[in-house]
C-alpha cells in the first residue's frame, strides 16, 4: 500500500527543479530506463522511479517517456521535481488552528483559503504543517512523505474546508487504509460556469500533469496517460450563468475537481489556473461584466470548499461525520448571483 498512499500527496503543480542529470555512457548497452536508473540511483525504489517517469518528472532528451523506454548511448536523463532539494525539517510556528474535532488519536481542522497545507517551494513557512508542529509534538509521518507530519491527505492552497490529521501511528495507518480503499467520504461544494447537461453524473477520466503546461493538470480521456480519477457530481442550484454543484471524490488526485470540471466544459468560477477567471457564460453588456468583475474581487480564488468529511475512527471504529459551512467569500458571491438572477429576469 505504500505506493498508493502517495496518491494523496500528488506533487504540487509548480515549476520543476533539476535533481539529477545523467548522460548515458557512449558504450552503454541498450537498457530499460527504469532499470538504468535503479543502478544509478541506489537509494530510490523501483516503484518510485516508475512513478516519476509516469508523472513526467523523469525525461529522456527532454521528452516524456514510459518506464520501459529503451535507453541508448549518450541519451540525457533528467530527474526534475516540483521543488528544489531541501532540508525536510519543519519549523514550528504559532499559527491559530480552527479545530473542529480532536481526541487522542486524530483531529479535524477547517482550513481557510490561502493557507498552504505543507511546506514546499515558495511556501516554506506559514503552512498548516508549521502550525501543527507548534501545537502538537511528535506527529507521525507517512512513509515516503518526510516533512509532512500528521498528513494523510491535503487540499489546494486556495481551497477551503476540512482535513483529518493523524496524531498517532495507529491512526495514520488506519486512515491511510481507508483512503486506499476509497471508503472515506469527501464532499465538496463548487461554483462552476454554465450548467451541466445532466443533473448528476460521474466523471471517470484519467488526469495527469499537462504535457504542454507543467503547472496544470489535464484530462486524458483515452486513458493513455495520467492516473485514474473518479468524481461524482450533482447540481445543487442553477444560477443562470453559473451553477452550484456538489462533488464527491472517489480518488484524490491533485486538482481533480478543477481538472474534471474543466474537461466537462464547466471550469470553476474564478479559477485562474483553469480558465475560470474570465466570463465564460452570459451577455456582453458592460453592466454584466462589471457585476462579474465585482464577484471576482470578492472571491479571487477558485470557488471550491471541502464541506464534509466522513470516516471510520481508526481506533474506536465509530463512524465520524463532520461538516463546515461555506466561508464568507463563497456565501457573498452566491448571494450576489442569487440577487442578479432574481432582479434580471
Amino acid at each position: 500500500m505504500s505506493e498508493e498512499k502517495n496518491d494523496f500527496f500528488d506533487e504540487e503543480i509548480n515549476e520543476l527543479y533539476e535533481h539529477h542529470r545523467i548522460v548515458a555512457d557512449p558504450k552503454q548497452a541498450i537498457i530499460r530506463l527504469d532499470k538504468f536508473l535503479m543502478d544509478k540511483l541506489p537509494n530510490a525504489s523501483r516503484s518510485k522511479i516508475q512513478k516519476g517517469i509516469k508523472d513526467g518528472f523523469i525525461t529522456v532528451n527532454d521528452k516524456t517517456v514510459k518506464p520501459n523506454h529503451k535507453l541508448h548511448p549518450e541519451d540525457v536523463v533528467v530527474m526534475a521535481m516540483p521543488e528544489p532539494p531541501r532540508d525536510t525539517d519543519v519549523v514550528p510556528e504559532d499559527i491559530p488552528l480552527n479545530i473542529v474535532y480532536e481526541d487522542d488519536h486524530l483531529l479535524v481542522v477547517n482550513k481557510e483559503a490561502g493557507m498552504v497545507v505543507h511546506p514546499a517551494h515558495q511556501n516554506w513557512s506559514g503552512t498548516l504543517v508549521n502550525a501543527l508542529a507548534y501545537h502538537f509534538k511528535n506527529l507521525p509521518e507517512m512513509e515516503g512523505n518526510t516533512g509532512r507530519p500528521g498528513l494523510v491527505h491535503r487540499i489546494d492552497k486556495d481551497t477551503s474546508g476540512l482535513l483529518v490529521i493523524a496524531k498517532t501511528e495507529q491512526a495514520m495507518s488506519g486512515l491511510a487504509r481507508q483512503f486506499f480503499d476509497h471508503s472515506i467520504e469527501r464532499t465538496y461544494n463548487a461554483l462552476v460556469w454554465g450548467e451541466p447537461k445532466e443533473q448528476e453524473g460521474t466523471i471517470n477520466v484519467n488526469i495527469g500533469r499537462s504535457l504542454k503546461d507543467r503547472r496544470v493538470v489535464d484530462a486524458f480521456p483515452e486513458g493513455d496517460f495520467g492516473r485514474v480519477a473518479i468524481t461524482h457530481y450533482k447540481v445543487i442550484k442553477p444560477l443562470r450563468y453559473v451553477t452550484m454543484i456538489q462533488c464527491n471524490l472517489e480518488t484524490g488526485r491533485t486538482h481533480q475537481i478543477r481538472a474534471h470540471m474543466k474537461y466537462l466544459g464547466h471550469p470553476l468560477f474564478s479559477d485562474a489556473m483553469y480558465g475560470g477567471n474570465k466570463i465564460l457564460k452570459g451577455t456582453s453588456f458592460s453592466k454584466y461584466k462589471q457585476f462579474v468583475d465585482n464577484c471576482f474581487k470578492i472571491m479571487p480564488r477558485q470557488a471550491l470548499h471541502a464541506k464534509s468529511l466522513g470516516f471510520e475512527h481508526p481506533i474506536s471504529k465509530e463512524w465520524m461525520q463532520f461538516e463546515c459551512e461555506l466561508p464568507e467569500d463563497f456565501t457573498n458571491v452566491l448571494a450576489k448571483w442569487d440577487q442578479y438572477v432574481t432582479h434580471n429576469d
